[in-house]
C-alpha cells in the first residue's frame, strides 16, 4: 500500500533505466490515429511477407516435440544442439552458449563486461537496440562512426577516439543493420589491436545482395570475441527464440569467459527444449529459407535502385542484408518526409534518426516486402520526391 500511495512520486518508485520517455513522436501518433499505409516500407518480419517455408520448420518442430518432453537442463544449451552451431561455425561445442534471442545474448556479455557505469562502443548508424540493451545492464553505449564515401566503411579514427579507461567491449555488426557493409579483415585487425573483447554480431551475414565473397572474419588468437548469429534471420524465424554464441580468443580468456558465462546462463535457462532439439534439423532447411529470403531482397534492391535512378534520390547500396539506405534532397526534414510520404502516397518508410544517421534527411526502406507492394511502393516514393522538387 505505500507504493500505491506514493504513485504520484514515480520517480522514487521505479528505476532510473526504465525511465524513457514513451510520449509518441508525430510518426507513431500518425500511425495510431490511421490504418497502416497500404505501402509498408518497414516490414523486418519474414514471417509476414508473403515467403513461404513454415511448413518444413512446423514438421521439424512436431518430429522434436516427443523427444523434449525430458526436461535436462543445461547452462549453455542441449549438448547435441551445440554440436549441430560447432558443424555449422566450426570450433568447439564447449565454446557455443545458445540463447533464446542474440539481445538477450548482448545482455549475458555485457553482465559478463561491464560492471555499472562501464562503457562499449557500439556502431553508428546501426540497429537502435545497443542503447536500450546497456541501459538496462547499467552500462552506457558509446557511439563510434560508420562513414560512406560511395562504400561504407569503419572510421577507426573515431573508434580510438570513443576509447576511455571505462571502456570494455567493441561491438560489431557484419553486415551492418541497415547499412548492409561487412567488416573487412583489416578492419578486424585494426579493432582487436585495442586490446578490447569483442561482441561480432553475424546474424544477416548469409544475406548477401552483391556477387563478391564475403569476407572471413577470424580474428586473431589473442583477441577474445564473441560472435552471435541465430535463427530469427537464418531461418526467418523470429518465432522459434534460439540464438546462439560462439567463443574464441586465448585459451585461458577464453576458458574463464565460458566459466562465468555458464554462471549467467544457468541462472535464466531460457532456451526451449524442443527448438533445441530439432535445431539439428532447422539448420539443415537454413540455406534453402536464407536463400529464399536473399533472393527476394535481392529482387526488391534491383526494383529500388531502378526506381531511383535519374531521380533526386541516392541510395547508399548495401552488400548485404534485409535493408537499404536512402538520402532524399533538404528540401524538407526526415519527418516531413516520412509524414507527407504516409499521408499523400500511403508509404511508409523509416527515418533515418531512428538509426543514429549523423545528418539528415535519410530513409530506410526494409527490402523483405511482397514484390509488387515494394515496387509500387518505392515508385510513389520517388514520385513524392519528384514533386516536392
Amino acid at each position: 500500500m505505500a507504493i500505491l500511495r506514493g504513485l504520484d512520486t514515480l520517480g522514487t518508485v521505479f528505476s532510473r533505466r526504465t525511465s524513457r520517455d514513451r510520449t509518441p513522436n508525430a510518426i507513431a501518433q500518425l500511425l495510431g490515429e490511421t490504418s497502416r499505409p497500404a505501402f509498408d516500407l518497414t516490414s523486418s518480419n519474414p514471417t509476414r511477407v508473403g515467403l513461404d517455408y513454415a511448413a518444413d520448420l512446423r514438421r521439424a518442430l512436431e518430429r522434436a516435440q516427443q523427444s523434449s518432453q525430458v526436461y535436462r537442463p543445461e547452462p549453455f544449451g542441449a549438448r547435441a544442439a551445440r554440436e549441430a552451431v560447432a558443424r555449422l561455425t566450426g570450433g568447439s561445442a564447449s565454446d557455443i552458449m545458445l540463447t533464446a534471442s542474440t539481445s538477450e545474448a548482448y545482455g549475458f556479455l555485457f553482465k559478463l563486461l561491464c560492471d555499472p557505469g562501464d562503457a562499449v562502443l557500439v556502431p553508428a548508424p546501426s540497429y537502435p537496440l545497443f542503447e536500450h540493451l546497456a541501459e538496462l545492464e547499467a552500462v552506457r553505449a558509446e557511439p563510434y562512426r560508420l562513414a560512406y564515401d560511395g562504400a561504407w566503411y569503419l572510421d577507426l579514427d573515431s573508434v580510438r577516439r570513443a576509447v576511455t579507461p571505462r571502456t570494455r567491449a567493441i561491438v560489431v555488426v557484419s553486415p551492418n543493420n541497415p547499412t548492409g557493409q561487412y567488416l573487412n579483415a583489416p578492419e578486424l585487425a585494426a579493432l582487436s589491436e585495442l586490446g578490447l573483447p569483442i561482441i561480432c554480431d553475424r546474424v544477416f551475414a548469409e544475406f548477401s545482395l552483391v556477387e563478391m565473397p564475403r569476407p572471413r572474419l577470424e580474428a586473431p588468437s589473442e583477441c577474445l570475441m564473441f560472435s552471435l548469429d541465430g535463427l530469427s534471420k537464418r531461418a526467418g524465424a523470429p518465432q522459434l527464440k534460439l540464438a546462439w554464441t560462439v567463443i574464441t580468443g586465448p585459451e585461458a580468456a577464453r576458458r574463464e569467459a565460458c566459466s562465468r558465462l555458464e554462471l549467467i546462463a544457468d541462472t535464466f535457462l531460457s532456451v526451449g527444449s524442443a527448438v533445441q532439439s530439432a535445431l539439428p534439423e532447422i539448420l539443415a532447411l537454413c540455406p534453402s529459407i536464407s536463400h529464399v529470403i536473399a533472393a527476394r531482397c535481392r529482387e526488391n534492391l534491383a526494383a529500388l535502385a531502378s526506381a531511383v535512378t535519374g531521380s533526386a534520390i541516392t541510395l547508399l547500396r548495401p552488400e548485404a542484408g534485409w535493408s537499404a539506405a536512402l538520402h532524399l534532397p533538404r528540401v524538407a526534414t526526415e519527418e516531413e518526409w516520412v509524414l507527407g510520404l504516409a499521408r499523400e502516397q500511403q508509404v511508409l518508410a523509416q527515418p533515418g534518426w531512428f538509426y543514429d544517421f549523423e545528418a539528415e534527411p535519410y530513409l530506410i526502406v526494409s527490402l523483405l516486402g511482397e514484390p509488387r507492394v515494394f515496387a509500387e511502393g518505392a515508385a510513389r516514393l520517388v514520385d513524392h520526391v519528384t514533386r516536392r522538387l
